[in-house]
Formats: C-alpha cells, structure tokens, sequence
C-alpha cells in the first residue's frame, strides 16, 4: 500500500527523533504536511529539512506535552502555519526501570504525565479543531505491546500501567468522536530499535540477545515495520476501522 496523503496535515508529538521522526518522513513521503512537537531544541530544524527533502510544508516547536496550555497553544501556531491538522500520530514517550516498591513518586508521575496525559492533552487540542470545523480526521497514539503483557526480565510498572491507559484512551475517544468522523486508533509496538531502546541496550548489552530470544520472528523490530501501519491507520483505506489497539511485535504477544 501507498497511500497518497497529500493534502492532509500530520501532527506528531515526539516528532524530533526515534519513531516520531520515522513516522513524520514517512507521511511526509507519502504528502503529508508535518508539524513537529517535540523538546528537542533542535525540533525546528529537522522539520525544515524533512519538509524540504520531501517537498511538503512543515513546522515545529519546542513544546512539553505535559503542559496542556503549552500543547494547545502550540496547535494554534502549527494551525496558523500549516493548516487544521487532520492527522495526529502521538509517539512522545518515556520509561523508567526499577522495582515497583522503589519507584520514587516523581519517577512514576514523570512517566504517567508524559505518556497518557500528553496523549490526552494532544488529543484534545487536536479533535477541538476538527469539531469547530465539522471536520473528520484520523489519530493514532503510539502505545505499547506492555499495554498487554508484562516485560521480563526488566520491571516497568509505570510504563505498562500507562501504555494500557493509552490504548484504552484511544477506545474511548474514539467511541465518543465516531459520529463526528474522526477515528482514533492505538499502534502497540514491540521491542522496537528506537533511540530510547538503544540506549537501554547500551547500558545492559545482555538484554538484546535476551529479547530476541523471545521475538518468534527472531530480531526486533526496526521503524520501517511499524510505519506502513501507522500510514495505513492515517489514510482513507482504513476509514472503517476506529477504537482498535493493533499489536506489532514479531510475535512476541502470541506466545
């Protein structure tokens, strides 16, 4: 599938690298306008090189989802900029390590506000505009395999209890704006070869064998595996499908 998404404007939250970055060149490949947020400082930038290697309008700012005035209001310039978005890819994302009876009440919030309220905040500022303009559109959050299963042999507990939010989220919303056309759906990635696991591979070098060992495919997942669903969940071709969390994960959730 190819889908020709000219025309349409994407928002991507955590736009500036890892998942968010592939998935914003890939619509942008396909035509999609893209908007960037992202704290990257250097997030403006990588949407004017993307825009141009690909021949699209773009923009971005430096934005913390946590901050829902802070993410409404930057909705507001890239609307001013760009247009009414009438896609969204939310891909902003952490996770925090340790022992459940550890985790510190900061770490745990960090993680919560970062991945289910960003997603809610950018939801939010997102369908406002759609609604105001009778408009349909198209969401899709970047959650998480964890949202099902229980990763071993690292504990995350934060991080599975907010991927699991997310895709419920998705559910709900999209139960709510179905009669307006505007669909919301949940990617649930496996072990993927983002910078964030990167870094995690780095610092423990024997969990990459340890996860491969797990994946029935065999290797984790790289970005160009997840894109074609998040393009396809983006175009018209998926209009009938809204309110679904979609696993990918070589298999990893099947055994």
């Amino acid at each position: 599938m190819s889908a020709d998404l000219s025309g349409s404007t994407v928002v991507v939250t955590g736009g500036g690298r890892g998942l968010g970055l592939a998935i914003a060149r890939d619509l942008a490949a396909h035509g999609a306008n893209i908007g960037l947020l992202d704290v990257l400082t250097d997030v403006e930038q990588t949407a004017a090189g993307t825009a141009a290697e690909f021949g699209v309008e773009g923009a971005a700012l430096v934005t913390d989802v946590r901050d829902a005035p802070a993410v409404d209001a930057a909705f507001e310039v890239l609307q001013d900029r760009l247009g009414t978005a009438d896609l969204l890819v939310t891909a902003a994302g952490v996770t925090t390590w340790g022992e459940a009876a550890q985790v510190t009440p900061e770490d745990w919030q960090r993680v919560l506000d970062i991945n289910l309220n960003g997603t809610f905040f950018a939801v939010q500022s997102f369908a406002r505009r759609l609604l105001a303009q009778e408009r349909t559109g198209s969401a899709v959050f970047i959650s998480s395999m964890s949202a099902q299963i229980v990763n071993v042999p690292q504990f995350q507990a934060s991080y599975h209890a907010s991927k699991a939010a997310v895709s419920m989220l998705a559910k709900a919303v999209a139960v709510e704006w179905a009669p307006a056309g505007i669909r919301v759906n949940a990617v649930e990635p496996g072990y993927m070869l983002s910078d964030m696991t990167r870094e995690f591979m780095d610092a423990n070098p024997d969990l990459a064998e340890q996860w491969c060992g797990m994946i029935p495919i065999g290797r984790m997942g790289q970005p160009a595996d997840l894109v074609g669903l998040v393009r396809f969940l983006c175009s018209p071709d998926s209009g009938y499908i809204t309110g679904q969390g979609m696993v990918i994960d070589g298999g990893y959730t099947a055994v």
